[in-house]
């Protein structure tokens, strides 16, 4: 399999239009950050409304990640993923029209419908469509775009900054224009093998293969997938607690529940209101904002250079490590009130996007045996989603309460925690099949 040629243009071509799902994500994901000083002073939110503004997309993607399950299985990732750009395209329109904040906060949780939805099956789809040789850095992708929406939303929102109270409409309302895109390229892509051997239609599968691999690899790729599926016929939600499956279900709730948990996302959310607290004015928050989106940015792009060859494991325990001690350097100067905290956080960032940002995305997607992934992605991304609501619901709060620095020594115990929990649970996953995933976690 190492020495197989694959036609690498047409491989990276389909998993960039399916990974545009991810700038959706990125995209939601930063325009909080920016419209929250304008939508703070036109609604008048205090921090617990603050918090749930920001939390509501998590509870909309929740939603989307037990809708794409179910639909995937039953229609195809590829119709999943239309119907995730669709919905994000209304929302983002609904958000820009708003009038109140109720109506805001409803159309930001049906935007995150689309987004949790893509978050699944994007990296989902992706995985599945990858040789193995490649996959770490196809699915890797997917977090590329995360970020570089990110970055782009940031640039955006920072040259909207002087455009007035109702800046933010054009903040959200601008996401109209990703998701149209999304949607379009959508069209072109082929359904995934996977889906489609499980659904029986053998030749489909064994054309796109071919288009990938060549006849030989699209032979024993769909022998390969035919014996995954048949050792065992999913029976719902059930199936997860297989015994041959459970171990892989819990090292990925794990995962996902840590990659939140960790604390990196309310430097993204809320970086007016940290950076506030060392004395920058609306204007520096925002232009800090741009450099975390390029720090971001070009760190995932390392982090994608490096997955399939230091391996999944490694880059892990180095970004749970060294977040661990960037947070206290970070706690102790916002403690201080020093403007200094924002080149601790900027290097936490920079950790971060190299190792638990896309290397957490890559082994969701493939740690799961063929029969079950959709449903164990979907359960895995909704333990992340339910995590990222409470982090970002009871940073403000917390922050209020006890000053901005004290959230940030309990996210470098959790960075620690994290640590034991990756040296202990997660084996390498590089270079191998996701067929052989089934051996590689399951229980005995």
């Amino acid at each position: 399999m190492e020495q197989q040629k694959f036609n690498n243009g047409y491989v990276i071509g389909i998993s960039f239009i399916s990974a545009l799902g991810g700038y959706l994500f990125g995209f939601d994901f930063a325009v909080i950050a920016g419209a929250l000083p304008f939508l703070k002073e036109q609604f008048h939110f205090d921090e617990v409304q603050e918090g749930v503004a920001t939390a509501t997309l998590a509870i909309g993607c929740i939603a989307g990640c037990i809708i794409a399950g179910s639909l995937s299985d039953r229609y195809g990732r590829k119709k999943g993923l239309m119907l995730s750009a669709a919905i994000f395209l209304l929302s983002s329109l609904a958000m820009a029209i708003s009038h109140s904040s109720a109506a805001f906060i409803i159309a930001r949780f049906f935007a995150g419908i689309g987004v949790g939805m893509a978050s699944v099956l994007s990296p989902m789809y992706i995985a599945e469509i990858a040789p193995p040789s490649m996959r770490g850095r196809l699915v890797a992708i997917n977090q590329m775009t995360v970020v570089i929406g990110i970055f782009v939303t940031n640039l955006v929102n920072y040259s909207l900054r002087n455009e007035g109270s109702e800046a933010w409409r054009w903040m959200v309302g601008l996401g109209a224009i990703p998701s149209f895109l999304f949607l379009s390229g959508v069209l072109l892509l082929p359904e995934s093998p996977h889906w489609l051997i499980n659904r029986s239609k053998k030749e489909k599968a064994h054309a796109i293969l071919s288009k990938i691999g060549g006849n030989l690899y699209a032979t024993t790729t769909a022998e390969s997938i035919r014996a995954s599926l048949t050792q065992g016929a999913s029976t719902g939600l059930s199936q997860l607690f297989d015994k041959t499956v459970l171990p892989a279900v819990i090292v990925g709730m794990g995962l996902a529940i840590f990659q939140q948990l960790c604390g990196i996302n309310v430097v993204f959310n809320y970086t007016a209101t940290i950076f506030e607290s060392v004395g920058f004015s609306q204007d520096d928050q925002l232009r800090q904002m741009v450099f975390i989106g390029l720090v971001n940015m070009i760190c995932t792009a390392v982090a994608m250079w490096q997955v399939d060859k230091l391996g999944r494991k490694p880059l892990m325990l180095f970004g749970a490590i060294g977040l661990t001690l960037l947070y206290l350097i970070s706690a102790f100067l916002l403690q201080q009130q020093s403007t200094s905290a924002s080149w601790s956080l900027l290097a936490a960032i920079g950790i971060y996007a190299m190792t638990l940002a896309p290397v957490t995305w890559v082994l969701i997607a493939e740690i799961f045996p063929n029969r079950v992934r959709s449903k164990a992605t979907s359960v895995a991304i909704i333990a992340l989603w339910l995590s990222y609501a409470l982090l970002t619901f009871t940073f403000p709060i917390m922050a209020k309460r006890m000053g901005t620095y004290t959230p940030f020594y309990i996210y470098a115990a959790i960075c620690l925690a994290g640590y034991v929990f990756v040296k202990i649970k997660v084996k390498e996953t590089k270079g191998k099949s996701l067929e052989e995933m089934d051996h590689i976690f399951s229980g005995h």
